[in-house]
């Protein structure tokens, strides 16, 4: 067994300040638990003083501009709506462990659980404001002003903490967590080719090798050989004191982890788990309790119970509104349609939907009637595409009949486009994950859309882009994710990209 425990510089080095230096450098600094709640501390004062500061600035605008009269802080009710606002506002990120120095190291959408964060602590706010009959207490247009001018000023001063903790939490900073890591030798390398522990805000101070045991040897030397690597682990982890050891071990050698735990809980440091392989596919996986059975969660449901009512509600509103709205268009169309060419108004096709059950999709017809004709996706110039079909195709506007399927609840206005019954069919064997796409239901419009991945697919690859795409919609699922496609599919160019 050997260690990585001090930089290789650290060999070279006389016994000078400069060697001590680089054990100090290596040692817990003092005082590194209160700069890291510092740096957390900081974000959530900074987000409360912007709060205060823009209900203020806006008090001042309205009172001293249109009124000409500024009143006292006491008896203004921006004050008492600040400290409201500013008090859920806290409370959301708290939580959600926002201010957390190692989530605020993470990649996540931070700006966009800052702006869900004020504009729910401003829904709580009113809620209470109706309940308690005090609106009128409140300016509306003070109200307003303090709302929009709020979320972008939240949303800058968020994005220059994220900048200043980021720079502070450098490898050699107080805030960054003191790693020491615990595997075989190519578990290790799996480890440094796939984290970057710089970039993940971590420090590695320690690393020991396992030796691989000889399977020609006996019981006793193989156990006695994996004892004396532990010890000498033990012992270095103890002198270097790091926050974290990490167990590399994969988990078919469950003798060795068992080993590994037996032996590092006895030292004053948090102790993990961390097979390479699995951990590399699912980084997100979670401790989960599933009434008394505890488990590893790989993957959540697609959407919860309070996200799929959320959606529903949205779908079914705006779907409802379009179709009033489009009703004129509609009669327009089937108009077109009938003297275009012979053949019924709408095209209805089998889809699979959700949890891969069948369902007819609408779409207004844009291709001369054939009847039972055998699949054949449209391609470019494709004879069969009627004049008016080829307007409606590259407009979209074909897809609109589809208002209906939302209504029935077999699709959703956002989501992964169904593909016909041959595709899926075909694709599913050659794709890995496609049948993921199922796991929700088919939209009208979807993230790959947008992003021009629409239109014939001449190759595996371009159903594969297609794919990550849907995957990280799924992923990533928000009603702002969903009203930025909807905004998309009808302003960005690219919606109408390979449209034919």
């Amino acid at each position: 067994m050997f260690h990585d425990r001090i930089p290789e510089a650290f060999e070279k080095l006389p016994v000078t300040r400069a060697r001590r230096d680089v054990w100090a450098a290596l040692l817990p600094r003092r005082r590194r638990a209160a700069f890291r709640m510092g740096l957390s501390a900081a974000t959530a004062c900074v987000d409360l003083l912007t709060i205060f500061t823009v209900a203020a600035l806006v008090d001042v605008t309205y009172y001293g501009g249109l009124v000409g009269a500024i009143p006292e802080v006491s008896t203004s009710g921006s004050f008492e709506l600040s400290v409201l606002v500013g008090l859920f506002v806290l409370l959301t990120h708290i939580v959600r462990e926002d201010y957390r120095i190692e989530t605020l190291l993470a990649d996540r959408p931070h700006l966009r659980r800052t702006a869900t964060a004020w504009v729910g602590a401003w829904a709580i706010v009113l809620v209470i404001g109706f309940g308690t009959k005090t609106t009128h207490d409140y300016s509306r247009l003070v109200s307003l002003g303090f709302f929009f001018t709020g979320l972008p000023a939240m949303l800058l001063v968020r994005w220059g903490m994220l900048s200043f903790v980021r720079k502070a939490a450098t490898p050699n900073s107080a805030s960054t967590n003191r790693i020491h890591l615990v595997g075989y030798e190519e578990d290790i390398a799996r480890f440094y080719a796939h984290n970057d522990a710089d970039a993940l805000g971590l420090r590695v101070i320690g690393t020991s090798y396992l030796r691989r045991i000889d399977t020609m040897g006996d019981d006793e030397s193989r156990r006695a050989q994996l004892s004396e690597d532990l010890d000498l682990a033990v012992s270095v982890v103890r002198f270097l004191r790091p926050d974290d050891v990490f167990i590399l071990v994969p988990w078919s050698a469950s003798a060795d982890i068992e080993r590994c735990i037996d032996a590092f809980l006895r030292v004053p440091a948090a102790l993990h788990l961390r097979p390479g392989a699995v951990m590399d596919r699912f980084p997100d996986l979670k401790l989960a309790r599933v009434g008394g059975l505890s488990g590893i969660n790989i993957g959540r449901r697609p959407l919860q119970a309070g996200e799929l009512f959320l959606k529903r509600s949205l779908d079914l509103v705006l779907a409802l509104i379009a179709l009033v709205l489009l009703s004129p268009l509609f009669l327009v169309v089937a108009v077109l349609i009938k003297l275009d060419s012979p053949g019924p108004m709408f095209f209805r096709q089998k889809r699979y939907g959700f949890n891969q059950q069948p369902f007819g999709v609408f779409k207004f017809r844009s291709m001369k009637a054939a009847g039972d004709a055998v699949f054949k996706q449209a391609t470019r110039n494709d004879s069969r595409i009627t004049p008016v079909g080829r307007v409606l195709r590259r407009s979209n506007i074909d897809e609109l009949p589809q208002l209906f399927n939302v209504v029935r609840g077999e699709m959703s206005l956002v989501g992964p486009r169904p593909h016909a019954l041959a595709h899926d069919r075909s694709f599913e064997n050659r794709i890995a994950l496609y049948a993921r796409r199922h796991n929700v239901m088919p939209g009208i419009t979807g993230w790959a859309q947008v992003n021009g991945l629409r239109g014939e697919t001449l190759t595996d690859l371009d159903m594969e882009r297609r794919v990550q795409h849907d995957l990280y919609y799924i992923d990533n699922w928000s009603v702002w994710f969903d009203i930025r496609i909807m905004f998309m599919t009808v302003f960005c160019a690219r919606a109408y990209k390979n449209a034919r």
